[in-house]
């Protein structure tokens, strides 16, 4: 069986429970160091294979407080969270009040968004998509740890699971929350289910 757990990263510097903080390497925050450490005690009885982080620093932090200063951490530039471009850094209500006709489009219906100056959202799904299953590929068999995004943990579970839009919504990815999926690894034994979503109890 292959069992894949995903741990978003703790609060950072930048206050990343309410800015949008993308590309910007913004380090955790000591909020955010004690959210992976209650991450790491509710994860205590998983010995993992191989773990996986994004380039950035926060990413980097959360994998090695969760997995322990001696695990190696993969550094996957495909799960760099998505580029917001002239968006880093602000805040929804700042957004609203400085590009309001784009910021209607983003939190309206739509089937594809371009943040002004950096990523499109099929760009971005269709980046972290690719780097999962290179990761997959080249991974050893067992239990891996992803200590990444938001973004990056919505793409993997609709890709994992394959989440139709509305089953994606009910997705919450909070802070430090938790998810677990797993693969049997024998022939016909059907793909990828849910065994933990959006757990937040060890926090």
């Amino acid at each position: 069986m292959t069992r894949l757990v995903l741990v978003r990263h703790g609060e950072t510097e930048g206050q990343s429970s309410v800015r949008y903080h993308g590309r910007t390497d913004v380090p955790l925050s000591a909020l955010g160091r004690a959210q992976m450490a209650c991450a790491r005690e509710a994860l205590a009885d998983e010995r993992f294979d191989a773990v996986y982080a994004s380039t950035l620093s926060r990413s980097v932090e959360a994998a090695a407080i969760i997995a322990g200063a001696a695990a190696t951490v993969t550094r996957v530039t495909g799960f760099d969270e998505i580029d917001f471009g002239d968006w880093e850094g602000l805040t929804a209500e700042e957004i609203r009040g400085r590009d309001p006709e784009r910021y209607a489009r983003w939190v309206g219906p739509r089937t594809d968004f371009a943040y002004p100056g950096g990523e499109s959202v099929s760009a971005f799904r269709a980046r972290v998509v690719r780097a999962l299953h290179e990761v997959l590929a080249q991974a050893p068999p067992g239990h891996l740890l992803f200590a990444v995004h938001k973004g990056i943990i919505y793409s993997v579970l609709t890709e994992l699971l394959q989440l139709d839009e509305m089953q994606r919504r009910t997705l919450t990815v909070p802070l430090a929350s938790i998810h677990v999926v797993s693969r049997a690894t024998a022939p016909g034994n059907g793909g990828w289910r849910a065994e933990v979503l959006d757990r937040t109890d060890h926090l």
